[in-house]
């Protein structure tokens, strides 16, 4: 009895143990999840809402389909992207990528960077060809046809009482309104498995034959942004039904060098017809009050049936919830301090973004499958902040394949470095599916990319400690620790090893010419190549004496006045009102990077404070709050952690959809979604030496944080 009763009392114990780190909160994920549903009642172009499974995803307004794409192109645009949808105006001029070089007097040598080239003329075209080219598509435009009592088209302003809801544990939209005070209504939902949306009307309208579906396809504005709604052009492309039958049609376009099929399935009798070039009508039969179907976009004509809309739904309920109950989860319910729902819905809706957008096979563009910036172009240093975050939150598997990417590009990579004079592989930055650079003048310079591939192998092999793992990745890690290695130049005079001249630094306000030994770079050099003689050791290998060499005599991280500079080429780090503006990376040296080597606390935190007290906030970007927030996590001050992430400067601010606003150019932003729950994860389950709860939180009774599932940051 008395045993009993001692292992009854350590149970307790045990329990309590854990419930307070949070570690097995036992947390009633769907209510979290539902409080966050999102309501729209108007029509406004920033409040669109999205479907989508990582590698497709297809935007909405508020009738629940892409009904009117011109009012929402310069907000959240409606978009219909995917992974695999590029397209290349044809190279009529002939131009080569070599006509975008530059070349740089660096480490004693010249040495080409693909840039942006403005003379002579034909440089500057080719520069701006392949900046153009390949350009991601919008693949489609599916929206309702409603026509008024009078025969005219329906406008905006015709659609009234609207009711508008996403439901992110199902991942459904429900879109209520009326038309002429006739009622409608449309559920929407994406396949979880294949690049599909369907979705399901309901009105009297199609009765009377006043709604119909409306197909139509536009052309790629080969500009900085594609909002899908370029429906000029009309000879440069063809669109054609090449199937059509009772219950199904496809439709074919062809473009300058891609092509692709629309293919679609629906219930009860309808008919596909071509309405104009690119312009095709589902109608409904007028026997109907309610209409579901289903489109596919492929590269590749279906041989299979296409799911019917009950298909899809379960498939896209069941996949969610599967989501939703993996990982890990967060609940603020009981906090007082105001912000507190705020967060959590911004961590809600930000798990649910990054799920649609940046979950497949490739890195995702800055604005994710939504519409085009830098011409639907990913940016390698971006993937940091696009996908850490599955990791800490206990989704691995949604790291791993875009992973996979540079094991497809490594060979461009290899001959980038080669061509420059250098070892190991140079990973691309504004890139594509392929692994092509694009001429970029700030682009070509940045070398904080360079470590990430180490970042994301080591997150894989804390997921999986295993062999697998060591033998799948070491080959990305050693290339990559060869190359950081060759770059970093011995200086003879002062024995050590700098980077640069010839570079850009993650804060992009320095000239590449003139600068060196940026601090954040420095240290994630040493953490990578350190990092790189760790997997080396687990695969039974020696250590690489080059790779320790550039370890041992690395240059020191560059102070002045007691605190650490942005770069040692600038002196006037703090006094220089242009260098207080941008990303301040200088706090990712203790924030998105462990302590290493070369820090000094201290020095660290008078760093913080001079840059939380003179920094211009209002001219940085939606990542720079999360990556203070974990700054001041890791320096012992949770209270600055929380108001970092919840700065009220325009580049933080989160629409009712969850997208992180930016300016009238980058209306979505998910580096900064992404950053957010990368933070969030470091504030609740810490990282490696740790050992206070819920660390980035402050311990005034104003946060109620309850988790479980995080894992720890490096």
């Amino acid at each position: 009895m008395i045993k009993a009763h001692l292992y009854r009392n350590l149970g307790v114990i045990i329990a309590f143990i854990f419930l307070s780190n949070g570690a097995f909160a036992q947390i009633n994920r769907k209510t979290v999840v539902k409080r966050h549903i999102i309501h729209v009642n108007k029509i406004d172009s920033l409040s669109s809402l999205s479907v989508g499974n990582g590698r497709f995803a297809f935007t909405v307004d508020a009738t629940g389909l892409q009904t009117f794409p011109e009012r929402y192109e310069k907000g959240v645009s409606l978009g219909t992207q995917s992974e695999w949808g590029w397209d290349s105006f044809k190279n009529t001029e002939g131009y080569k990528i070599q006509e975008a070089y530059k070349y740089y007097n660096q480490y004693g040598r010249k040495i080409p960077y693909v840039v942006q080239l403005n003379e002579p003329q034909r440089s500057k075209e080719a520069t701006n060809y392949f900046r153009q080219n390949v350009h991601r598509l919008q693949l489609g435009n599916i929206g309702l046809e409603l026509i008024k009592s009078n025969g005219a088209l329906a406008s905006e302003e015709d659609i009234k009482n609207i009711n508008q809801t996403l439901d992110p544990w199902t991942s459904e939209i429900k879109s209520l309104f009326t038309f002429e005070g006739v009622s409608v209504e449309v559920r929407t939902f994406s396949g979880q498995d294949q690049d599909i949306v369907s979705a399901q009307v309901k009105s009297d309208l199609i009765k009377a034959g006043r709604l119909k579906i409306r197909i139509r396809f536009p052309y790629p504005t080969g500009e900085w942004s594609d909002f899908g709604t370029n429906q000029k052009n009309e000879d440069k492309h063809s669109s054609s039904i090449i199937s059509s039958q009772q219950n199904m049609g496809v439709i074919s376009h062809q473009l300058d060098s891609a092509a692709y099929f629309t293919s679609f399935s629906w219930s009860g009798l309808a008919k596909l017809k071509k309405k104009s070039k690119h312009y095709f009508t589902i109608s409904p039969d007028k026997s109907l009050n309610s209409f579901s179907f289903s489109c596919l976009f492929s590269p590749n004509k279906s041989a299979k049936a296409i799911p019917t809309f009950e298909s899809i739904k379960t498939n896209s309920t069941s996949k969610w919830k599967a989501f939703w109950l993996s990982g890990a989860a967060v609940d603020f319910q009981g906090s007082t301090d105001v912000r507190a729902n705020e967060l959590e819905r911004r961590i809600i809706l930000s798990q649910y973004l990054t799920k649609i957008q940046c979950a497949g096979d490739y890195p995702p563009q800055e604005t994710g499958l939504t519409y085009n910036s830098w011409f639907g172009k990913p940016h390698l240093e971006m993937h940091w902040w696009h996908a850490t975050h599955f990791a800490l939150w206990g989704r691995p598997g949604l790291l791993t394949p875009s992973m996979n990417y540079y094991f497809k590009v490594k060979s461009k990579a290899v001959q980038i470095a080669e061509l420059q004079g250098f070892k190991g592989a140079r990973w691309q930055k504004m890139t594509d599916n392929n692994g092509n650079e694009s001429p970029s003048s700030i682009g070509a310079m940045l070398i904080w990319q360079q470590p990430h591939i180490i970042t994301f192998s080591e997150l894989a092999y804390r997921a999986n400690p295993n062999k697998n793992i060591l033998e799948k990745y070491k080959s990305l890690v050693f290339a990559t620790a060869d190359f950081m290695a060759s770059f970093a130049n011995y200086d003879p005079v002062k024995k050590r090893y700098v980077l640069g001249p010839g570079l850009i630094p993650a804060q992009e306000r320095f000239k590449a010419d003139t600068t060196y030994n940026p601090t954040y770079e420095l240290a994630y050099w040493e953490w990578a190549l350190k990092t790189a003689q760790r997997w080396r050791e687990r695969s039974g290998l020696k250590r690489n004496t080059h790779w320790d060499d550039v370890i041992k005599k690395l240059s020191p991280l560059p102070i002045k006045d007691g605190v650490y500079l942005a770069t040692e080429s600038s002196p006037d780090s703090y006094t220089n009102p242009e260098y207080k503006t941008d990303h301040p990376s200088v706090l990712g040296t203790y924030g998105m990077l462990p302590e290493t080597d070369l820090l000094d606390k201290k020095v660290m935190r008078k760093t913080f404070d001079l840059v939380w007290s003179t920094w211009t906030w209002t001219d940085t970007w939606g990542w720079d709050f999360p990556m203070t927030a974990m700054s001041a996590a890791r320096l012992g001050m949770p209270e600055k952690a929380v108001d970092a992430l919840m700065m009220n400067i325009k580049t933080n601010t989160y629409l009712i959809n969850g997208h992180n606003y930016q300016d009238d150019r980058l209306r979505i932003y998910l580096p900064g979604n992404g950053g957010l729950l990368t933070a969030v994860a470091m504030m609740c389950a810490g990282w490696d030496g740790n050992t206070v709860n819920n660390p980035g939180f402050p311990k005034d009774g104003t946060w109620k944080v309850r988790w479980e599932g995080f894992k720890k940051m490096m």
